[in-house]
C-alpha cells in the first residue's frame, strides 16, 4: 500500500519509509495543523523516537505488509542453480589442490611440495623460493597466486620483475592460469580514471627499476596496500656494509617499503647467497627485520633461516615416476695459446692497466671507483677479442683527445681535470646485464686517472701506440680464440644430431664489439648470415622477445650470440649446446647462463665449452678454477654448480682476477692466488657449503615422492569434475538469456551474452 495520507496514520500501525530499511510501530500521533503530524514510534529494537511528518513525506510512507520469511513457491530449477553456484564457489574446501586442477599446467613433485607444503601453510607468507634456475619458479608462483584467489585470501596482487621479464610474466599467468594481470606504464596511468592507478588495478605487474628509481611512484604504489607481493630475480635487492655503515640500493629500499604494506611477501631467486653471509642476512631482513637486525658477526649471529628459505637443486629433482627431471650436464675447459702478436698486445695493454690502476689508487671518492671500473673493463675486453680491444682503445683515445682540447680551451693551465662521470656502485654485480653494459660504454671510453693536462697528454700518447698495435693485430687476422670456437662449431661431434643436421648453439660474449665480430666470422663459416641472431643490452625488449622466439622455433636459425642480457629469465631449452666465449667474473653468472638451456623441458645432455687462455694472468686463475670445477663436479655429481656463487666467501673471484692482473708477474702472488682457488674449491669446503645449504634445502626421497603422489590421487578423486562445471554453466547461461551453440566435441560457440552478465563482469573488475 502506497500514498498513505497523514490523517490515516493511527496508533498500532506498522509503517515503512519512516526509517531507512526499517519497519516502525506507531505509538501516538499529534496533529500540528494542516499538512503536518508529530509521529511518535517504536523501532524494532524497542527504542522510542519521534519525527515531524509533512505532506511531502506521504509518497514515501506506506503500511508494512506482513510476509512469511520463507516460502516454497520459488522455482526449483533456480534454487538448484544457486546451490550449485555456491558448491563451485566452495570447491576449494574439498579439493586441496584446486589450482592444479583448474590450470593449464602439469606440475612436478617439487612444484607441488613448494606450493602446498612450504608456502600455503604459512600465514602470513614471508618466504624465499630459491630453487635452481630452470626449475619452474614462475609455475610455483602462479599456482600459489591462484590458490590464494580461490580461497579469498588475496585480492590485490603485485608482481615486481626486471623490465625484460614483465611481458613473460603476464603471458604465462594468463596462458597457464587464466589470470589477467596488467603491466604498469604511463599509458595505463593516463587511462585510469582514479588519480592512483595502483589503487584501481588489483592484479598488476611492475618493472623493478622503473619503480625503485621514482619515489613518487613508490608512494602511490604502497599507499593502498597489497595482499601479496612477488619479487622475481630478488637477488637484485642488495644491501652491503662498508665498515659499520649500511649502504642500501634503491631496489632494496623499495622492497623494504613494499614489504611493510603487504601481507604475503615472496622473494624468488636462484642465487640468494653471493658468498657473503652478512649480505645474505641483510637480504633476509626484508622478510623479518627484527630477527635479522644489525650487522652479522660470525659466531654471534648464526640464525637458522630454514623456515624462511626453500631450495631444491637440480640433481634432487625427479618426475612422478622417480626418473631424474634434468639430463646430465657436461662442461669442458678449452685452453688456447696466444700468437706472438696477441701475446705482445696483451703485455702492453696489461702494463698500461697496471700503471693507471696504480695512479687510481691515489684518487679519492667516486672518481677512484670510476677509473678502476673502466680499467677493469678494458682488461676484460683485451681477453675478449682483438676487435673489442681495438675499438675500445680507439674510442678511449678519441674521447680523451676531445677532453684535452676542451681543457686547453677552457682552463689554459695545469689545473686538476674535472670529473663528471657517473659513480660506480660498490658491487657492480648488483647491476643488471643491460645496466653493466651501458655503464661500461660510458666509463671505459673516458674515465682517467690523469690529474693535469700534461698527464692526460702522456696517457693519450700511450693509447695512440696501443691502438696502432691493436690495429696491426686485427689486420693480421690472427685470433687463436676464434680458431678454437671455429673448431668447436665445425668439428665437435656434439654439434650435429643423428641425421647430421647442425644443432642450435648459444654463444655468450661479454662485449658488443665481440658480439658483432663473432656474427661476421660465424656467418663466414656457416655461409648464411640469416642462421645467426644476436641479443645485447641495447636490444629493445620487444625485439629481444622476437629474437628469442625466432631462435626457438625457426629450424634454419642455428646460432644465438648474446651478452648476459639474454641470461636473465630466458627459456632456451630448445638448444642443448653453449659456449662461454668470454668468461664472467661473477661465478653466479656461470650457472645463470647454463640455466638458460639446462631447465625443465630439456631432453638432451647439455654441453658447455669454456674458452680460456691460461698463459694470461687472469686466464691462469680462471683455468685453475675450471679445472677444479671439473674434478669436483664429477665427485659431487654436478652439485658444485649449486654453491659456485658462495665458494669465494672472503675474497671475491673478481678481486682475485684483479690481483692477478696487477701483480700476477710476481711468482709469490701467483702461488697465493692458486692456493686461494684451491681452498675455495676444496672438496671439504664444498661439502660444508652443501651441508649448510641443506638446512634450507628440500630433498625428494622415494618415501616423500610416494606421499606426494598419494595426496594428488586423493585430490583428484575429490576435485570438482569438469562435467558438473560444464553442466552448471550451460544451464545458468541459458537461464539468464545467453545463447551458446555446440560445435566440435567439447567446444561451444557463444553468440550472445546478455547485458546482466556483461554489466556484472564490468562491476566486479572495477569494484
Amino acid at each position: 500500500m502506497t500514498g498513505l495520507k497523514l490523517r490515516d496514520i493511527q496508533a498500532g500501525l506498522n509503517l515503512s519509509g519512516v526509517e531507512p530499511a526499517q519497519i516502525v510501530s506507531v505509538v501516538a500521533t499529534v496533529p500540528q495543523g494542516d499538512g503536518a503530524l508529530q509521529l511518535i514510534y517504536r523501532m524494532p529494537d524497542g527504542t522510542m523516537k519521534e519525527r515531524l511528518l509533512l505532506a511531502t513525506d506521504e509518497p514515501a510512507i506506506s503500511i508494512a505488509s506482513a510476509e512469511r520469511p520463507f516460502s516454497f513457491e520459488g522455482k526449483g530449477a533456480d534454487f538448484q542453480l544457486a546451490c550449485e553456484a555456491k558448491r563451485i564457489d566452495f570447491a576449494f574446501l574439498f579439493d586441496p589442490m584446486m589450482a592444479v586442477h583448474t590450470s593449464n599446467v602439469e606440475p612436478l613433485p617439487h612444484q607441488i611440495t613448494a606450493v602446498y607444503e612450504s608456502m600455503l601453510p604459512r600465514q602470513p607468507l614471508r618466504f624465499v623460493l630459491a630453487d635452481d634456475p630452470g626449475a619452474g619458479k614462475t609455475i610455483m608462483a602462479g599456482l600459489y597466486i591462484r590458490e590464494l584467489i580461490m580461497r579469498a585470501d588475496a585480492r590485490r596482487i603485485l608482481i615486481v620483475a626486471p623490465g625484460s621479464l614483465v611481458e613473460q610474466w603476464r603471458d604465462e599467468l594468463f596462458e597457464k592460469f587464466g589470470l589477467e594481470f596488467s603491466i604498469y606504464s604511463p599509458a595505463l596511468e593516463q587511462a585510469t580514471a582514479n588519480a592512483n592507478p595502483f589503487e584501481s588495478h588489483h592484479q598488476l605487474i611492475v618493472r623493478l627499476d622503473q619503480i625503485s628509481r621514482n619515489e613518487q611512484l613508490q608512494e602511490k604504489l604502497c599507499a593502498p596496500g597489497w595482499d601479496l607481493a612477488v619479487f622475481d630475480e630478488a637477488h637484485k635487492l642488495a644491501a652491503h656494509y662498508s665498515g659499520f655503515r649500511l649502504d642500501k640500493t634503491a631496489r632494496f629500499e623499495f622492497a623494504e617499503k613494499l614489504g611493510a604494506t603487504t601481507r604475503h611477501l615472496l622473494l624468488m631467486t636462484a642465487t640468494p647467497h653471493n658468498g657473503k653471509e652478512e649480505d645474505f642476512q641483510l637480504f633476509l631482513s626484508l622478510l623479518d627485520s627484527d630477527r635479522f637486525y644489525g650487522k652479522f658477526r660470525d659466531g654471534v649471529h648464526k640464525i637458522d633461516a630454514s623456515d624462511l628459505v626453500r631450495r631444491m637443486v637440480k640433481e634432487e629433482l625427479v618426475r612422478f615416476d622417480g626418473t631424474p627431471l634434468f639430463p646430465e650436464r657436461k662442461a669442458y675447459t678449452v685452453n688456447y695459446k696466444l700468437s706472438d702478436l696477441e701475446a705482445a698486445l696483451y703485455e702492453s695493454v696489461t702494463h698500461y692497466v697496471q700503471t693507471e690502476m696504480g695512479k687510481a689508487d691515489q684518487l679519492a671518492g667516486s672518481r677512484k671507483g670510476s677509473v678502476g671500473f673502466a680499467l677493469t673493463a678494458l682488461q676484460r675486453r683485451l681477453a675478449s677479442s682483438p676487435e673489442a680491444i681495438y675499438q675500445s682503445l680507439k674510442r678511449r683515445k678519441e674521447r680523451l683527445e676531445r677532453r684535452l682540447r676542451e681543457e686547453k680551451l677552457g682552463v689554459r693551465g695545469r689545473e686538476a681535470l674535472a670529473e663528471t662521470l657517473q659513480s660506480v656502485p660498490e658491487d657492480d654485480d648488483d647491476l643488471s646485464a643491460e645496466e653493466q653494459e651501458n655503464l661500461e660504454e660510458e666509463l671505459v671510453d673516458q674515465a682517467t686517472a690523469a690529474a693535469t693536462v700534461a698527464e692526460l697528454e702522456a696517457e693519450i700518447g700511450t693509447l695512440h701506440s696501443l691502438e696502432k698495435q691493436a690495429k696491426d693485430l686485427v689486420a693480421s687476422g690472427q685470433d687463436r680464440k676464434w680458431d678454437e670456437l671455429s673448431k668447436i662449431i665445425q668439428n665437435s661431434p656434439e654439434m650435429n644430431d643423428a641425421t647430421g643436421k647442425q644443432r642450435k648453439v648459444i654463444i655468450f660474449s661479454e662485449h658488443r664489439d665481440t658480439l658483432n665480430y663473432l656474427h661476421e666470422r660465424i656467418a663466414g663459416v656457416l655461409g648464411n648470415r640469416d642462421a645467426i641472431v644476436t641479443i645485447h643490452g641495447g636490444t629493445h625488449r620487444d625485439e629481444r622477445r622476437k629474437i628469442q622466439a625466432i631462435f626457438r622455433s625457426d629450424p634454419d636459425v642455428r646460432v644465438l650470440v648474446a651478452t648476459d642480457a639474454a641470461g636473465e629469465g630466458v627459456n632456451l631449452q630448445q638448444a642443448n649446446l653453449m659456449v662461454n666465449y668470454d668468461l664472467p667474473w661473477n661465478p653466479n653468472r656461470l650457472e645463470q647462463r647454463f640455466g638458460r638451456i639446462h631447465r625443465i623441458g630439456q631432453t638432451e645432455v647439455c654441453h658447455l665449452w669454456n674458452l680460456v687462455a691460461r698463459e694470461t694472468r687472469e686466464g691462469d686463475v680462471y683455468h685453475r678454477l675450471l679445472q677444479k670445477l671439473e674434478v669436483e663436479s664429477d665427485a659431487l655429481k654436478g652439485r658444485v654448480f649449486d654453491v659456485l656463487g658462495e665458494v669465494f666467501e672472503e675474497t671475491s673471484l673478481k678481486d682475485l682476477l684483479i690481483q692477478a692482473i696487477r701483480y700476477g708477474d710476481q711468482p709469490e702472488v701467483r702461488a697465493r692466488l692458486t692456493k686461494k682457488i684451491d681452498q675455495a674449491l676444496d672438496h671439504e669446503h664444498l661439502k660444508s657449503l652443501l651441508n649448510r645449504n641443506a638446512l634450507a634445502q628440500e630433498t625428494m626421497t622415494a618415501d616423500r615422492l610416494f606421499t606426494v603422489k598419494e595426496e594428488m590421487e586423493k585430490a583428484e578423486a575429490r576435485r570438482l569434475q569438469p562435467f558438473f562445471a560444464r553442466s552448471f554453466f550451460l544451464k545458468a547461461f541459458d537461464a539468464l538469456g545467453g545463447v551458446a551453440h555446440p560445435r566440435e566435441a567439447g567446444r561451444f560457440e557463444i553468440t550472445y551474452v546478455p547485458a546482466s552478465i556483461r554489466e556484472r563482469s564490468d562491476t566486479r573488475q572495477t569494484g
